[in-house]
């Protein structure tokens, strides 16, 4: 063999380590090494010798080609990574890429294939930026059209749409696109359910994915319930899980929304052509608890001084 375990574990130590501030994130920063040049069509004898010191040519422009070793222990170590520090949004994404091969991601992309939208998704390939998708001109669209309220959400939490990581680990050219556009649809998956971006909303939201998409990252993330203090777990199991799993079953697949299309259309109606349901605002609801938790308070304060 052309690879030690010794060498397969420092290069997995590699991917899992943060990366630097100050440089991107890329291929050539992770890997300081020359690899021969292969076609995309190599032989068999040529795949045997895929290892860490011989790797094939990138599919697309910064994919990293993993051996099954590798990509085992980038499934284990950044789901760890991810549930010790839910913030490592790359080691998230990784572990998104890690799990979701060989079976979840081509089973995604034949329900696109199945669907005429997803076809299309497919053939032009859309990509949802800040370019593509100028804030200014989202909020200039009707009240309670999809693009105005996906804004509203953007403004509401902070964020924005070139937030998302790039796939770099999926390794079928298309496949990548279909993980990537999953990836860039998650923040409009946020505004048409309206849960914010803390743990609680994440984590319904990511139930609401399970159900939907089958990605198997989506259910790991469901781990994260053992972080939430004693009431929000509460809420989770008796209201936001229920309903996650309820409409992510019964709800047409998100993948095949052609985002770019629907952006006058009314929220109301594309989640009734759906056949979704929108939870209960978790923002007014934590709201209200922390109203009543502070009048008990006080009214505790009041008796004691009486």
């Amino acid at each position: 063999m052309a690879f030690t375990r010794a060498q397969d574990l420092a290069m997995l130590a590699a991917i899992l380590r943060p990366p630097p501030q100050s440089l991107p994130v890329t291929s050539r920063s992770l890997y300081s090494f020359r690899h021969p040049k292969h076609s995309k069509n190599c032989s068999s004898s040529q795949r045997r010798e895929f290892s860490v010191l011989n790797r094939p040519s990138p599919n697309y422009p910064g994919h990293v080609p993993l051996t099954s070793i590798e990509r085992l222990g980038l499934a284990v170590g950044s789901a760890f990574t991810s549930l010790i520090d839910p913030f490592r949004h790359d080691m998230i994404a990784a572990c998104g890429e890690a799990t979701a091969q060989p079976f979840f991601i081509s089973y995604l992309k034949t329900r696109m294939l199945s669907d005429p939208t997803g076809r299309r998704i497919l053939r032009d390939r859309p990509r949802i930026t800040s370019k593509t998708m100028p804030l200014e001109m989202l909020r200039q669209l009707p009240e309670n059209s999809v693009g105005r309220t996906y804004a509203a959400w953007l403004d509401r939490e902070g964020v924005t749409p070139d937030t998302r990581d790039p796939v770099r680990y999926i390794d079928n050219e298309e496949e990548a696109y279909v993980m990537q556009r999953y990836r860039e649809s998650h923040d409009f998956y946020h505004a048409l359910t309206g849960l914010p971006v803390f743990a609680e909303g994440e984590i319904g939201l990511k139930a609401f994915e399970f159900a939907n998409t089958g990605l198997p990252m989506t259910g790991l993330s469901l781990a994260a319930i053992v972080r939430l203090k004693p009431g929000e777990r509460k809420r989770m199991f008796e209201i936001y899980l229920p309903w996650a799993f309820k409409n992510g079953w019964r709800a047409r697949d998100v993948i095949n929304v052609y985002w770019e299309e629907e952006l006058k259309t009314d929220v109301g109606v594309l989640r009734q052509r759906l056949g979704l349901e929108q939870p209960p605002d978790l923002r007014e609801m934590r709201k209200k608890m922390r109203e009543e938790r502070r009048r008990a308070k006080e009214l505790k304060k009041a008796q004691r001084s009486a």
